[in-house]
């Protein structure tokens, strides 16, 4: 997503978590970007929730463990009750294990804390534009953790990507590719040359056809099959 124009109105977010200094520092970042307005900040989970009922932000960013209240759980309570808020979680690569199940949450992005601040700010762009954000970073620490814990399985997880993508389209196979990058269905649709209700048609029809429940755990096998270049 690119720099927001003078008409958009800004992305607003609730931050959360536990360490001051961090809080502050992601806080600094986030209020210097163009087009990013931070509305609250939490150092747990219970209060970040009481702030999403409250102000009703594009994005909760999270920080995944937090005193009383976790920032799993409150993805959980989050996209169930606020799903108009998409959930990002900070995250440390100390923190693998903690993916699978932010994911099976509905987490929407994954920022490393020790990332670049500019892929931060793109991320949660990306994310309240109704795209996913997963750093190659991320993406390949989230693979080899699903690896792992897939150790005994008769395929890589490489293999049953692809083979699952296989009955997808060329069109849809170009379309989960994007997904992968995070895209959008609008910049979909203008990467491709077709209206944004056909992107989202197709979107919707792969969400469908590879069982997965939002945008991240499709792009995560976009990356298992090889779809998207570069990782």
């Amino acid at each position: 997503m690119g720099e927001p124009t003078e008409d958009q109105p800004p992305v607003r977010v609730v931050l959360a978590d536990d360490e001051q200094m961090v809080r502050v520092g992601m806080a600094a970042i986030l209020s210097a970007a163009p087009g990013v307005e931070v509305v609250g900040q939490a150092a747990d989970g219970d209060a970040a929730i009481d702030l999403v009922r409250q102000h009703r932000p594009d994005i909760a960013l999270l920080d995944v463990q937090m005193p009383g209240t976790d920032g799993l759980t409150a993805t959980e309570t989050i996209t169930a009750g606020f799903p108009e808020t998409g959930v990002v979680i900070l995250t440390t690569f100390s923190e693998d294990a903690y993916i699978a199940r932010a994911l099976s949450g509905g987490a929407n992005g994954f920022v490393l804390k020790t990332g670049d601040p500019r892929d931060l700010v793109s991320g949660l762009r990306a994310v309240a534009n109704g795209g996913a954000y997963l750093s190659p970073e991320v993406a390949q620490r989230v693979i080899a953790e699903l690896d792992t814990s897939n150790a005994g399985g008769r395929m890589s997880r490489g293999a049953a990507a692809r083979e699952r993508v296989a009955p997808l389209s060329a069109r849809e196979r170009e379309v989960l590719a994007l997904i992968g990058e995070g895209l959008s269905n609008d910049q979909i649709a203008g990467r491709l040359g077709i209206v944004s209700g056909t992107a989202k048609v197709h979107v919707g029809s792969i969400l469908a056809r590879l069982d997965v429940r939002n945008r991240v755990q499709a792009a995560i096998v976009a990356y298992e099959a090889g779809l998207v270049s570069g990782f």
